[in-house]
């Protein structure tokens, strides 16, 4: 269906006037413009009204189109946010009413919410934002003639499937019966709507996966009923075997029925693969940890330096996905999450060799409106600011085998000059800024950047969010593609850039072999080593084993050998706690006497703070019981403080002999000549100091979660180039990325 402007729209248009190059804005740029707003720039050129009416009347029935990401962005340039509870009331809009031959590939290492929750107890692909898409890939006149309804009845059923897959189950009390009748979800008008032979096929899906049936049992609580139908559509094509990931059929097998049941296109949504995989994110400050939901929750006040996809086996991509790129008029990447959206896909060999080996086809790039915490939000080649669109363009370069050679031709920007100076306000409030296109280093790059105003300003004054709108993404689209099908021989509507792009020698992506590691192969076999090395320990109260789960399924850099040096947990009352304050105001540690980890009972009431300290505990425990005395000497008006080791052999200490020399090293502790047990500093009467326990602890947790006054402040020299320092600060900035690339290798196992 072509997104047709109201009757009149060009014709009332104003007239064009003698055209004047803009050196600002691009002819191209200039007709989408017109096309989107109805309005026309002083210097606009001439007969943009008549390209106009030919890009609408432009056909694109036999167009082929590929769109790649995840996340929201993709499935509202697909059709519309169906996360959006008025979204039923446009069912029909974005790229699916433009292009009948449309095929989306899905990022799967989604981590994160109900998602991230399956991924623990399941061997499985993250499904959230396949679920996002296939919601939003409805098409009303598939249920019109699947179920023999009215184009009325279509539509009251697109408002009870959206209500039914959004639905999200309370995280208390638990409730199958809800699974068993998945209509019980949506009130009873909705549920009118509904065919019998739907209802059927919903409730036989629930019951798949309640207790007593053949497919694996999924609690529901916190799950989004989508999310738990989908995952049933899977292992039931599975055959209910959870003692390996489903396969790529079975969940092709398991996306198309659902497809099916609810108006979507079968055969055109695709996993990007269907091997589990998960993110390593590595910042410039040297920390590398796992998981995309945790790099946008944890602020690290550091760049995203690169990113990897690491599988739990060798990831196939689907001979459909890689004839679809090789055949394809059209691929266009839909504006998301830079690192966990988009380069995970391009990681996947078989899709960028065939995105490379499609010459003919017009490649656009949706780039971001906002900058993203956590990942876009501060600049590797400018550290004082967040991200430009030449950024965006750098990280592609650097995270993609081979570089950006050949991936895309267009850059599809946001127009900021059309955004409200209230909206643009209201976000810098909280912390939002735009990502602002720097024209000419992207042209630099070898690239056409279009500016467009892709939001809608209906919903900006009803919501007051600016974000892309579906209708006038693909209006873009079509504008854009008519420009490179029909105006390539005027070099002013060229989209082609002259210049060859030379991507970099990027390094290429690595396929993890999780069976040397301690994880486990799977996030659900990783929990499960967690819960078995914490079976033997002792947890005062008792739950707080569940807390700890929770922790490492939230921080998967914990090994499971991390947990092998203390044998409980216990709160402390405020009258027994005893701990001496004069090195830190910590509310947990690890007590060497007895092999607890001990918590103030104040923290209880602090998530932040209990996840903090239980982590600097949990770090004080991987030393163990090394130390054997420690004591401070005073002589001829120095101080020195000095400790005395255990013999290897009775020190249970997760360092070996080589690396806990090495560790109190970079503590600034000195060996002894004389004695190899011994070690000290000595410092001047107003020095800071950390001994080596309580640094070790604090360093634990801050590389976890980038979190704690003390650490921020103590690693702050890790921001700074080396070159700017004076050679004191620079000796100590090198002692301290030596620290962290100890934690990384040493301590929680992360190869160079």
């Amino acid at each position: 269906m072509q997104a047709i402007p109201p009757k009149g729209f060009l014709s009332e248009l104003h007239k064009t006037a003698s055209w004047q190059p803009d050196i600002s804005r691009t002819p191209i740029e200039h007709l989408v413009e017109f096309l989107l707003t109805g309005t026309l720039a002083p210097h606009a050129p001439p007969g943009l009204e008549g390209l106009a009416e030919k890009v609408l009347q432009f056909d694109l029935r036999s167009t082929r189109v590929v769109i790649l990401g995840g996340g929201t962005g993709l499935s509202t340039v697909v059709g519309g946010n169906s996360q959006m509870p008025d979204w039923p009331d446009q069912p029909r809009t974005g790229v699916k009413g433009e292009f009948s031959s449309l095929h989306v590939v899905v990022c799967t290492t989604d981590d994160g919410g109900s998602t991230g929750r399956l991924l623990r107890y399941l061997p499985l692909i993250g499904i959230g934002d396949l679920r996002k898409l296939l919601i939003s890939s409805i098409m009303p006149v598939n249920l019109q003639r699947r179920y023999h309804l009215s184009e009325r009845q279509a539509d009251d059923l697109v408002r009870m499937i959206h209500a039914l897959f959004s639905y999200r189950f309370p995280e208390k009390p638990v409730h199958f019966e809800n699974l068993l009748d998945p209509l019980t979800t949506v009130s009873a008008n909705l549920r009118d709507a509904c065919p019998k032979e739907l209802a059927d096929s919903f409730a036989q899906l629930g019951r798949y996966v309640s207790p007593g049936n053949p497919g694996p049992m999924i609690i529901p609580a916190g799950h989004s009923l989508g999310n738990v139908l989908l995952t049933s559509a899977i292992f039931r094509a599975a055959q209910g075997r959870t003692h390996r990931p489903p396969g790529l059929r079975e969940v092709q097998t398991g996306i198309d029925r659902i497809a099916a049941l609810i108006g979507a296109p079968t055969g055109r949504i695709h996993p990007a693969t269907a091997a589990p995989g998960q993110l390593k994110l590595r910042y410039a400050n040297g920390v590398e940890v796992y998981g995309q939901s945790k790099s946008a929750r944890i602020h690290r006040d550091s760049p995203v330096e690169r990113v990897v996809a690491e599988f739990a086996y060798k990831p196939i991509v689907s001979a459909a996905v890689q004839n679809a790129l090789r055949e394809a008029d059209l691929i266009i990447y839909a504006p998301g999450s830079v690192y966990t959206s988009i380069i995970p896909i391009l990681q996947l060999d078989p899709i960028v060799s065939a995105i490379r080996a499609n010459a003919g086809a017009l490649k656009i790039l949706g780039a971001n409106s906002w900058i993203q915490e956590g990942e876009t939000d501060i600049s590797l080649r400018n550290q004082g600011r967040g991200f430009l669109v030449s950024d965006l363009i750098e990280a592609y370069d650097r995270n993609v085998p081979l570089g950006i050679g050949g991936l895309f031709d267009v850059v599809l920007t946001a127009n900021l000059e059309r955004v409200p100076r209230y909206i643009l306000r209201n976000y810098a409030l909280e912390g939002k800024s735009p990502i602002h296109l720097d024209r000419t280093r992207v042209e630099a790059m070898g690239f056409r950047p279009v500016e467009a105003t892709l939001f809608s300003s209906e919903r900006e004054k009803k919501t007051q969010v600016i974000q892309h709108d579906a209708r006038r993404f693909a209006l873009a689209i079509r504008t854009l593609l008519y420009a490179d099908k029909c105006l390539k021989e005027q070099s002013k509507y060229s989209l082609r850039h002259s210049r060859v792009r030379k991507g970099t020698a990027s390094r290429p992506a690595r396929f993890c072999n999780l069976k040397k590691s301690d994880r486990g192969k799977l996030i659900c076999n990783y929990l499960n080593s967690i819960r078995e090395a914490l079976s033997d320990k002792e947890f005062h109260p008792v739950d707080f084993r569940n807390y700890l789960l929770e922790l490492a399924g939230e921080n998967r850099d914990i090994r499971p050998s991390h947990l092998a040096f203390f044998r409980g947990a216990v709160i402390i009352p405020a009258k027994e706690w005893n701990r001496n304050r004069e090195w830190d105001n910590v509310l947990g540690y690890y007590d060497p006497q007895d092999q607890y980890l001990k918590l103030h009972q104040d923290i209880l009431g602090n998530p932040s703070t209990l996840r903090e300290d239980l982590l600097v505990a949990l770090g004080e425990s991987l030393l163990g019981q090394y130390i054997n005395q420690r004591r401070w000497i005073e002589h001829d008006g120095a101080r020195s403080y000095e400790i005395v080791l255990n013999p290897p052999d009775v020190r249970r200490c997760f360092l070996n002999e080589s690396q806990l020399q090495t560790y109190l090293k970079l503590a600034r502790l000195t060996p002894d000549p004389e004695d190899a047990l011994k070690y000290r500093i000595t410092i001047n009467d107003h020095e800071g100091f950390l001994p080596p326990g309580l640094l070790f602890g604090l360093l634990y947790a801050w590389y976890l979660c980038g979190c704690g006054l003390t650490m921020d402040y103590e690693m702050s020299l890790l921001r700074w180039p080396l070159k700017s320092l004076i050679p004191l600060h620079a000796k100590d900035r090198i002692r301290k990325e030596a620290l962290v690339t100890f934690f990384r290798t040493q301590v929680f196992g992360h190869d160079e």
